[in-house]
């Protein structure tokens, strides 16, 4: 199912205190009375209802534990070893308080991290007095989040230091001048240090029991009563935006999905993984860092009167952690189904002397218009309806494959997948969902004949959840099409949404609600979509990067399940012919420029990825640098021309973010992205030319 809101999140909320920031002493905060009383309240709905049944005990509170250190202090920049410890006391006792309405646990714990916060950065801009040595042999650890908590202040010191030093170093090689390497760091450091004065106690709250449900697994989470009605809003879309359902992973707020339609989606110029790390109003407004920031701050940042402009600094998903930021401009506008409905083009195959055309129908959403059918309104619009016609007039243009570009799409209307499946295998069953009671029940088509029975690939991407993963799968496991792209989301569950005050029989909002999983998906095979997703028969390569990005990044995902398959009989036709289409596949590959060069840009982006130690040497971080522009100018020359590919547009390291680089460096970005090819989608529509060249495979039906 699709979830068209913004999951709220929090590593990093900020509350405000003059007198402290004059004293340059962070607040301390004390929790509500509500919130013990939420806490509570979810506890029990939580053990009795969840379909994964965990009850709150000593086990699941030292989870709680970890993973609300982790959201504090995901890379361990700011705790010291024995704050850990002293934390880790208290490790087996957060259940007891949570049965009592004592949440003092958590809160002192925020009150150190806030303190820790201050003092690191304050170390921070005192390092930027004097410069660096880079003639040392040094290293700088990327990744941090397996590394131990610096014993001793001397350690936290240290690995600060190397901090500010990369930071330094990527403005020097870049070819900054000392002066403005120093003003810019400040600059920097001191806005960061500035928000750690705006946090309140909902905010610490809030990062408590998204601790809580996320230790539960990944898709169950509290909201807030101020978050509930930002999620009451997103799902009505009653409120104009850019059409982004974000999250928080690590400390940034990031896109986890673009909603079809909406300005972000429409622009071309940002992707499910995308991190945004400043937000401004207009054309000229200041970009305010919003790393992090509380997602439902980030939102509001977002959101504004209807053709109004708001900028995003963004850190592209497939860059690598010292990647090149930049600046994308939306108008903000409503999302209409018009916007979001499937359309349709032709392409051109050619095979020796043969000529193929090959019908693509983009599917961005499984929408329905459930006001206009439950009106009565004959001509409501429905992913199935489009759909329908746009087959008929591929048919009417005689073409010979259909290719269902299902890249992210997020999932849905259920019954629309449901009845798109149908379109291409007619009668059967093609799904089955299982509830926390173990009750399974199958979900089935009543279509006597499919719509299109020739030659048919589904394309699909990591961005694939949900019920595209649904109807991907039983295309696949009917044997009806080839699928074809990167591995899928991987989510196979069922969210329901629990108002805690109508369980408390509150009469005004006060507890706010839970989104708690209640059921599971399962392919009609017996296994599941969870955490594996669908593996295409015909893997492509893409950006998204797997580890950060799908259920199996989730440390607590549901678990992948086998139960009994459906009584269903598969059409047999692309199994026997999967070896030539492969093989097929393998050939044009090795010859097509394009597709090798998105094959060398994916295994660059994947090594940058694993760099998890960088040097702090200038004469060796040059000559990686000078490596990757050598490696741009040799494409570029063998071209003819500039490269347009957004990999490359990673490779362009400067040291600088978004708001301190020039205008007509982001907008050459973003019109390199507008211009790059597709060509996935052109290898997809080769692999249905080969299927449309093979004889057609008797259905098994027909045996």
């Amino acid at each position: 199912m699709r979830t068209k809101f913004a999951l709220l999140l929090v590593f990093l909320a900020f509350f405000s205190s003059a007198h402290a920031l004059e004293a340059n002493l962070p607040p301390v905060l004390a929790p509500e009375e509500e919130q013990a009383r939420a806490a509570h309240l979810s506890a029990q709905v939580l053990t009795y209802y969840h379909y994964k049944k965990v009850p709150l005990d000593d086990a699941l509170s030292a989870k709680i534990m970890n993973r609300y250190i982790e959201l504090l202090d995901p890379e361990r920049f700011f705790f010291l070893q024995s704050d850990i410890d002293q934390f880790m006391t208290n490790r087996d006792n957060i259940d007891d308080a949570i049965f009592k309405d004592d949440l003092s646990i958590p809160f002192a714990i925020f009150n150190v991290y806030e303190q820790r916060y201050v003092e690191r950065l304050n170390y921070a801009r005192d390092l930027l007095e004097n410069g660096f040595d880079f003639s040392q042999n040094e290293s700088y650890t990327l990744i941090r989040d397996k590394e131990p908590w610096p014993k001793t202040i001397e350690e936290s010191q240290d690995l600060w230091r190397k901090r500010v030093k990369n930071d330094w170093l990527r403005l020097k090689l870049a070819g900054t001048p000392e002066a403005t390497i120093r003003e810019t760091l400040n600059k920097r450091y001191s806005n960061s240090q500035a928000r750690a004065y705006k946090y309140k106690s909902d905010d610490v709250f809030q990062t408590f029991m998204t601790a809580y449900t996320n230790s539960i697994e990944p898709h169950t989470d509290y909201l807030g009563v101020a978050a509930a009605s930002d999620f009451d809003i997103s799902m009505k879309l009653s409120l104009v935006g850019i059409g982004a359902v974000l999250q928080e992973r690590d400390e940034y707020t990031t896109i986890r999905e673009l909603v079809p339609g909406g300005p972000a989606q429409l622009s071309g110029q940002l992707a499910v993984g995308d991190r945004i790390v400043g937000v401004a109003q207009g054309k000229d407004g200041e970009i305010v860092d919003v790393v992090g920031t509380r997602v439902n701050e980030v939102v509001k940042l977002i959101r504004g009167e209807k053709d109004t402009v708001v900028r995003l600094d963004i850190l592209p998903t497939d860059a690598g952690l010292d990647g090149k930021h930049r600046i994308v401009t939306l108008v903000r506008d409503n999302i209409s189904l018009e916007k979001q409905a499937a359309q349709k083009s032709v392409k051109i195959v050619k095979d020796g002397e043969t000529t193929r055309k090959i019908g693509v129908i983009t599917l961005p959403t499984f929408y329905e218009d459930f006001d206009g059918r439950r009106r009565g309104d004959k001509d409501y619009r429905s992913a199935s309806r489009d759909v329908a016609k746009l087959l008929a007039e591929l048919k009417k243009d005689d073409v010979d494959g259909i290719v269902m570009d299902l890249r992210n799409n997020g999932g849905g209307s259920l019954p629309q997948a449901i009845e798109l499946t149908g379109f291409f295998v007619g009668k059967g069953p093609v799904l089955q969902q299982r509830n926390g009671d173990g009750e399974i029940k199958v979900n089935g088509n009543k279509r006597a004949t499919a719509l299109w029975t020739g030659p048919l690939a589904v394309l699909i991407n990591r961005g694939s959840a949900s019920a595209s993963e649904i109807f991907a799968a039983a295309i696949q496991d009917y044997g009806r099409g080839v699928i074809v792209g990167e591995p899928s989301f991987g989510k196979g569950t069922v969210q329901t949404v629990v108002d805690l005050d109508k369980e408390a029989g509150n009469a005004t909002p006060e507890l706010g609600e839970l989104k708690m999983t209640v059921a599971q998906f399962f392919r009609i095979n017996g296994g599941t979509t969870q955490l594996r997703g669908v593996t295409p028969d015909i893997i492509l390569p893409g950006f998204l990067d797997e580890e950060k990005l799908g259920e199996s990044s989730f440390d607590n995902a549901l678990p992948w399940l086998q139960i009994k398959p459906a009584d269903y009989r598969p059409l047999g036709e692309i199994k026997p012919i999967l070896p030539e289409l492969q093989s097929r596949h393998n050939g044009r590959a090795a010859k097509d420029k394009d597709f090798t060069r998105l094959v060398e840009d994916v295994n660059e982006l994947e090594l940058l990825r694993k760099q998890s130690i960088i040097s702090l040497n200038e004469t060796e971080r040059r000559a990686e640098r000078d490596r990757q522009i050598a490696r741009l100018k040799a494409r570029e020359s063998a071209d003819g021309k500039g490269s347009t590919s957004p990999a490359d547009l990673v490779f362009r390291e400067d040291g600088l973010q978004a708001d301190e680089r020039s205008l007509s460096e982001s907008l050459a970005s973003e019109k390199a992205l507008k211009e790059a090819k597709d060509v996935i989608l052109d290898e997809t529509v080769n692999i249905v030319g080969d299927a449309a060249s093979l004889p057609k495979v008797e259905s098994a039906k027909n045996n």
